[in-house]
């Protein structure tokens, strides 16, 4: 009988043993699992609102996806507008006022042509950029350079009031002068700001990051942003699950506005390659009172603007006597 009762302990012990160890294991796999997933930032950003560019006409016969600078979300201090555009001869954006912001024009396809009445003239095409810092006054166009497939985004950058009256001025990228890094199948193109150790050398009067992304598929980044700047993101082709691994996949042509924090995961669990824009900036906390082309601080300095316009003068002098070729 104790023999058997031996062996009956030692058989127990092995059993409880095991049990022991095989609970061990799964602990240190979940653990690892969780560790995968776990975010490296301390307040990781996520998806707080999704909006989806809806298409619209604007300018002369041209159609754009409009973003932001719609009833569902105004704008994102300090970003006024972003536009997907999409335009072919004869439509296009013919002379145009603008005071008080930027514009930042990321060509996808083809090109456009840009004129102004301060006598710069160009073109940018597929992968070029143009920051235009309108300032005090700019009348401009913005035509379709190729028969078809004009494609791209247009960005409005608000201004502070210490900067709304100052000189325009251009800043202009070709493509091959666009800082770009690659990393683990993942692709950045810095328009503005750093990403991969690589910098823009775009001056920013609001601080401001533009980074185009290109995912390809099965792959991950993790991208810090400043803690206190306001972001988001917009999907130009294909999927991505953004801000934490258990989101739904988002589809081309949506605006992601991020909650705050220190930085954004991304991942694309598809089999195409993914294309989006991040997009952050140091909010401003101003008031903006909008007119068109026109953006102020009060309703005042826009009625001072429309005038100014009208009457050509504080920085519209050229307006009687320009127009676009």
């Amino acid at each position: 009988m104790r023999a058997i009762s031996h062996h009956l302990s030692l058989l127990n012990w092995r059993i409880s043993t095991s049990r022991s160890l095989f609970s061990l294991r799964n602990t240190c796999t979940n653990t690892m699992s969780q560790s995968d997933n776990s975010s490296p930032f301390t307040t990781p950003r996520l998806v707080l609102k999704k909006v989806l560019a809806k298409s619209q006409h604007e300018g002369d016969g041209a159609v754009v996806r409009r973003g932001i600078g719609r009833s569902e979300l105004k704008n994102l201090d300090p970003f006024l507008m972003l536009d997907h555009f999409s335009v072919s001869p004869p439509a296009g954006f013919p002379d145009h006022p603008h005071r008080g912001f930027e514009t930042v024009t990321y060509m996808l396809e083809g090109g456009i042509t840009h004129q102004d009445f301060a006598g710069h003239k160009g073109t940018i095409r597929a992968g070029d950029v143009q920051w235009m810092t309108a300032g005090r006054g700019i009348i401009h166009s913005e035509m379709p350079a190729e028969a078809n497939n004009n494609k791209g985004l247009q960005l409005w950058i608000n201004l502070s009031s210490r900067d709304k009256m100052i000189e325009p001025n251009y800043q202009e990228l070709p493509s091959e002068n666009i800082a770009t890094a690659e990393k683990d199948g993942v692709e950045v193109r810095v328009i503005a700001g750093e990403a991969m150790g690589v910098h823009s050398p775009v001056y920013t009067r609001t601080p401001t990051m533009y980074l185009v992304f290109s995912m390809m598929p099965k792959t991950q980044w993790n991208q810090s942003i400043p803690e206190s700047w306001n972001a988001f993101v917009y999907i130009i082709e294909g999927e991505g699950v953004f801000g934490s691994p258990t989101s739904s996949p988002t589809v081309p042509h949506h605006v992601l506005v991020l909650t705050q924090g220190d930085g954004l995961s991304v991942w694309n669990n598809s089999s195409k390659p993914l294309r989006f824009v991040l997009i952050g900036g140091q909010p401003l906390n101003e008031p903006v009172v909008q007119h068109g082309p026109f953006v102020m601080n009060t309703q005042s300095e826009i009625e001072n603007t429309i005038e100014d316009y009208h009457y050509g003068r504080n920085g519209f002098e050229m307006s009687k006597y320009w127009m676009s070729q």
